[in-house]
């Protein structure tokens, strides 16, 4: 895919993240030697384009004083799987949700979401609340905690920097 100079520039301007900043699309610009209205515009085309094909939020949840980060796993039966992920997608509470093969007799599971909270009890309740909530009170689960942190980051294109950097 054929890319132009200013486009290269703007995603070297932001596969680190968008600044902490009120107007963090007229930092970028500053950066790009771009207007704000240039680097939205840019970014759209971009996704448009599929040169990005995403575009969006990599929080860091302990700086948020979310400490207690669990993986729920389910073994939810096959026929329902499709119905209860889709439901436990939509709760507030749960980042992010997909589905996996089961690899028995060792690991049983077929459905994981990830629930954040500031403390342990508080994710077990969710976790509960999930589990009435989409109907799967009675499916086997587990509640796996985090025990290490990953840096978290999006998406680098460094064949997209600018000559010189």
């Amino acid at each position: 895919m054929e890319l132009t100079r200013k486009e290269r520039e703007l995603i070297a301007a932001v596969q680190d993240g968008l600044p902490l900043d009120p107007h963090p699309y007229t930092a970028i610009g500053r950066t790009a030697g771009l207007t704000e209205t240039e680097v939205i515009e840019g970014l759209r085309r971009l996704v448009d384009r599929g040169v990005i094909r995403r575009f969006g939020l990599v929080l860091s949840h302990r700086d948020l004083g979310y400490c207690a980060n669990a993986m729920v796993v389910w073994d939810i039966p096959d026929d329902a799987v499709g119905e209860i992920g889709e439901a436990l997608a939509a709760l507030p509470f749960v980042t992010l949700c997909y589905r996996r093969p089961r690899r028995r007799p060792d690991w049983p599971y077929n459905l994981f979401c990830m629930i954040h909270g500031r403390d342990r009890k508080t994710v077990e309740a969710l976790a509960d609340e999930a589990a009435r909530d989409v109907g799967a009170g009675d499916c086997p689960r587990a509640v796996l905690f985090s025990t290490r942190r990953f840096k978290q980051r999006g998406a680098r294109y460094a064949q997209c920097a600018p000559a010189g950097k």
